[in-house]
């Protein structure tokens, strides 16, 4: 998947979405989020690559999510937990964090309208550069393994991808 389609065929379908719910969409907010999604799975794994390369970890979609983390996280942090909801059942998913889980890996609009909502549970503003996107990052995906020597270029290529979509 490149990022360009994955802006096109799901990000920004899911900044339409989550404009129903009064969370705007803006450039900033869309490289942000493929940012996020090009750190964490390069657009090549929908689930969590585990010791001897199976992909089949504890993590779903290209945000890799765990149920009892983020899916859980968005289901009940209470700026979001209104918008997850009724976004899961506007999808026809089990309004779980095991049901947001199993339909995050192949809905890729649901995936990225979770992986905003947990953008916004942050109590700062986007990130406008880098180091404030990583900081955000952290603070929001915990990675248990950072890697931050891959982020400079994930936030450059999701840069230009906006740049290009504009």
């Amino acid at each position: 998947m490149t990022p360009a389609f994955l802006l096109r065929t799901a990000i920004i379908p899911a900044m339409g979405e989550l404009a129903l719910c009064g969370i705007p969409d803006t450039p900033n907010a869309r490289r942000f989020v493929l940012a996020i999604a090009l750190q964490e799975s390069g657009l090549r794994h929908r689930r969590q690559i585990v010791a001897g390369g199976a992909e089949n970890g504890q993590a779903s979609s290209f945000w890799q999510f765990e149920a009892g983390g983020g899916c859980r996280g968005v289901l009940e942090h209470y700026l979001t937990a209104s918008c997850m909801r009724g976004l899961c059942k506007d999808f026809n998913v089990v309004v779980t964090p095991q049901g947001l889980w199993e339909a995050m890996r192949y809905q890729d609009v649901l995936a990225a309208i979770a992986a905003r909502l947990l953008i916004y549970t942050l109590p700062q503003k986007l990130p406008t550069t880098a180091e404030e996107g990583w900081a955000q990052y952290v603070a929001a995906w915990r990675p248990g393994k950072p890697h931050p020597s891959t982020w400079a270029n994930a936030w450059a290529t999701a840069t230009e991808a906006i740049k290009e979509s504009a």
